[in-house]
């Protein structure tokens, strides 16, 4: 667990305020008890939240004006609106009291800003990303622990070695957007599309927060230039000089950069091998993810051969088109973590004869852009919150389905579908979740989504039958 001693020396009253009590906030009030505060106020608009946050050790009160006087601090967790649709009131509160708002993150560089960091975000791709870094520097030399937007709070980590040790942090927009001072060594933005428009108001703000993660005067700059807005940041890094910026693309050549087009990785014009038949690394964006983590591991120093062998081992995360089961020539795919079009867009494109379970919480933009895979899907199966509007899009291209509502329905509907027509032109094909779409209408997470869909799979019988 992380020391936060060094950032609360430097605080008047050695109080702070905590407001989000999941996880991350009963991370920071454990943290903060270890590390002797005064005191810590706690709050939490969910009951659950506040017991928790109890357990943890805070004291559960409202964040009045009157508490907020007292503190030095008020640490928000990632999920409470800043500004959009409008600020938390607790938020509004602190701002008019000049209380500094900050996150977990920000807490955790203050208290350690000699550690070597590496940090990653982007719109898709993040998860993979970062834990391929992490398994190429534990594989080539280096002691790399993970944390952030991925697994355990970033408060909870245990550090590496100081010989050696890198952390690899996973941030999101959310916890970006409460960074103020922290950098990284190196930085990396994967990709950019329109996504959390409700939590940001805007593209363009979504755009400019992530690209607050090169800040300051790092090592080098990773970053995808394959979308506009990423090409526009790349633009402005070259300008500014402040770094090494090291371009990646799977669509264009580039000479001074990162390219995997067709699968064959080459750094700055010389091939160093292919990344195809990687099983646990399927589709064109995965070889994004790919070439980005190999511009990581170049950056520390890393050779080429060590790092390529590195990727070839990769294990695979759960949840990221995820292989769970073959039956009779029929594969079923667990992508619970695609939660936007451009995510589910990635598994369309690496799949045929798609018997497709889609649907959740919907996102902006719905399922648009994803017409250009109409002829790779047999059926779909809508689930969720979503199945109205998805089914008058799927009208709209000609496409069959079902509503099935849950996806209990969905995974025995398309079993049943894909079993029965796996003879048929093209050969088996796959039964997919790819929702497209949040969890949160009928699921706490993608990642309880995910569970269950494997679950579900895994009770499927062998012979093809319901």
């Amino acid at each position: 667990m992380i020391d936060v001693t060094p950032y609360l020396q430097t605080l008047d009253r050695k109080t702070i305020a905590v407001l989000g009590l999941g996880a991350s906030g009963q991370s920071t009030v454990k943290a903060f008890k270890r590390a002797g505060a005064k005191a810590v106020y706690g709050w939490d608009d969910n009951e659950d939240g506040r017991q928790n946050g109890e357990k943890a050790g805070a004291q559960i009160t409202e964040l009045t004006k009157d508490i907020l006087t007292r503190c030095d601090a008020l640490v928000v967790a990632p999920g409470v609106p800043l500004n959009h649709p409008v600020p938390h009131s607790v938020v509004e509160r602190a701002r008019a009291l000049d209380v500094p708002i900050l996150g977990d993150v920000e807490i955790f560089y203050r208290s350690n800003p000699d550690l070597t960091l590496i940090a990653l975000t982007g719109t898709n791709g993040k998860s993979t990303t970062t834990t391929l870094i992490t398994h190429i520097l534990n594989n080539c030399g280096k002691k790399a622990a993970l944390a952030g937007n991925i697994g355990l709070p970033v408060l909870d980590m245990k550090l590496p070695p100081k010989k050696d040790g890198v952390v690899v942090l996973e941030l999101s927009s959310f916890q970006l957007d409460l960074c103020s001072t922290f950098k990284a060594d190196i930085s990396v933005v994967l990709n950019l599309t329109p996504d959390h428009i409700d939590r940001h108001g805007s593209i363009a703000e979504y755009a400019m927060i992530k690209e607050s993660i090169f800040k300051g005067d790092g090592t080098a700059a990773v970053i995808g230039v394959d979308d506009e807005y990423c090409s526009a940041i790349y633009n402005r890094l070259k300008e500014s000089a402040e770094r090494k910026v090291i371009p990646v693309s799977i669509q264009k050549e580039l000479g001074d950069g990162i390219t995997a087009i067709g699968g064959k990785l080459v750094d700055e014009g010389h091939e160093i091998g292919t990344l195809n038949n990687i099983t646990k690394l399927h589709g064109a964006h995965n070889k994004q993810n790919a070439a980005a983590a190999y511009g990581v591991a170049k950056a520390l120093g890393i050779e080429s051969a060590c790092i390529l062998d590195a990727i070839k081992t990769y294990p695979g995360l759960p949840h990221r088109q995820y292989p769970v089961r073959v039956i009779n020539g029929v594969s079923y795919i667990n992508d619970s973590k695609a939660t936007n079009a451009e995510a589910a867009g990635k598994a369309l494109a690496c799949n045929h004869n798609i018997y497709w379970i889609v649907g959740g919480k919907a996102k902006e933009g719905g399922l648009s852009g994803l017409e250009i895979y109409k002829d790779s899907i047999k059926h779909a199966f809508l689930i969720g919150e979503a199945s109205d509007d998805f089914s008058r899009w799927l009208d709209q291209y000609g496409l069959d389905y079902t509503k099935s509502g849950t996806l209990e329905k969905a995974v025995r509907a398309a079993h049943e579908m894909a079993q029965d027509q796996r003879g048929q032109p093209g050969g088996a094909g796959c039964v997919l979740l790819s929702p497209a779409c949040a969890s949160y209408d009928q699921f706490k997470s993608f990642e309880e989504r995910g569970d269950v869909f494997t679950s579900l799979v895994d009770g499927l019988p062998e012979d093809g039958g319901a």
